[in-house]
C-alpha cells in the first residue's frame, strides 16, 4: 500500500496557486501550507473543510517564516526559535483541521528547510523538537536517508519515508537543486513510470541514468506543478491498474 500526498493550500487573500478542489480528490494525505511559505487563515479552513470532507489526511506543511520566497531561500534559524515556528504552524492548522471535524495527522517540511534537514542535524532536530512542543507524537514525513527522519525515529515519532514522482534524483538519493536544469519532471508521462517505479521495484532512474533504491510509504506529487491534478490522477489510475493499493499512512 502506498500514499499519495500533495502540498495545498498555496494561496494567499487573493491570490492562489494550487487547485485544491481537484486535488483533494486523488490524493490521500494533504500537505497544508501554514502560513510561513503560503497559506492564510482563511485558505486554511478552505482546504481543512475540504480535506474533511473527503476523508483526506491533513498534514502541517511546515516552513522557514519566508512568504516573499514561498519558503524556498536558505536561511539560518537558531533552533530554539525554529522548534517554536514549527510549533506554532502546527498549532495554527490544528485549529482548522479540528473544527472542520478532523485532525492534524503528520508533519512535513517544505522547500528550503526540507532540503537543509537531509543533511543538517541541527535544524532536523529543531523541526522535531517542534513537532514534540505541540503536542502528541505526529509522524514526520521526510527524504528516505535523512537526518530528519532519524531524528524523528530517535525522538519516538514515526518517520516515513516519502519519493517524489515528479522531481529529478542525485545517484545518491537526494533531490536535484531546483536551480539546476531538468530538476521538475514535467512530462505526464514520465511522472507516471517513476511512480510506478517507486512503488513497484521501490527504486528510479536518476540524472545521470544509473538506478538508486528509494522505497517509499508515501508519494508527493507537487501541487504547484503544471497540470498537477491531471498528473495525480494519471499516477493514481496507474498504481491501481497495477495492483499498487492506495491508503493514508497517517
Amino acid at each position: 500500500m502506498i500514499d499519495l500526498n500533495a502540498d495545498l493550500g498555496e494561496g494567499f487573500g487573493r491570490w492562489t496557486l494550487t487547485d485544491d478542489d481537484a486535488l483533494l480528490s486523488v490524493v490521500t494525505s494533504a500537505n497544508v501550507a501554514c502560513g510561513f511559505h503560503a497559506g492564510d487563515p482563511s485558505v486554511m479552513r478552505r482546504v481543512c473543510d475540504l480535506a474533511a470532507e473527503r476523508g483526506v489526511r491533513i498534514g502541517a506543511q511546515v516552513s522557514y517564516r519566508d512568504l516573499a520566497g514561498f519558503g524556498r531561500r536558505a536561511m539560518d534559524v537558531p533552533s530554539g526559535e525554529l522548534a517554536a515556528e514549527v510549533a506554532y504552524q502546527i498549532g495554527a492548522l490544528r485549529v482548522f483541521a479540528e473544527a472542520a471535524g478532523a485532525e492534524v495527522a503528520y508533519v512535513k517540511p517544505h522547500g528550503a528547510l526540507y532540503n537543509r534537514t537531509v543533511h543538517d542535524a541541527d535544524q532536523a532536530h529543531a523541526v522535531v523538537a517542534g513537532v514534540r512542543l505541540a503536542g502528541g507524537t505526529l509522524p514526520v514525513l521526510g527524504l528516505p536517508g535523512s537526518l530528519l527522519l532519524d531524528a524523528a525515529a530517535e525522538a519516538g515519532l514515526a518517520a516515513v519515508p516519502e519519493a517524489f514522482a515528479d522531481r529529478a534524483y542525485t545517484p545518491r538519493g537526494t533531490l536535484v537543486p531546483r536551480r539546476e536544469p531538468g530538476a521538475v519532471v514535467t512530462d505526464e508521462d514520465a511522472v507516471v513510470r517513476r511512480a510506478l517505479a517507486f512503488a513497484v521495484h521501490g527504486s528510479v532512474e536518476t540524472v545521470d541514468g544509473t538506478t538508486v533504491e528509494v522505497a517509499p510509504r508515501s508519494l508527493c506529487v507537487h501541487g504547484d506543478t503544471p497540470n498537477a491534478a491531471r498528473i495525480a490522477a494519471r499516477v493514481r489510475e496507474a498504481l491501481e491498474t497495477s495492483g499498487v493499493a492506495i491508503g493514508a499512512f497517517a
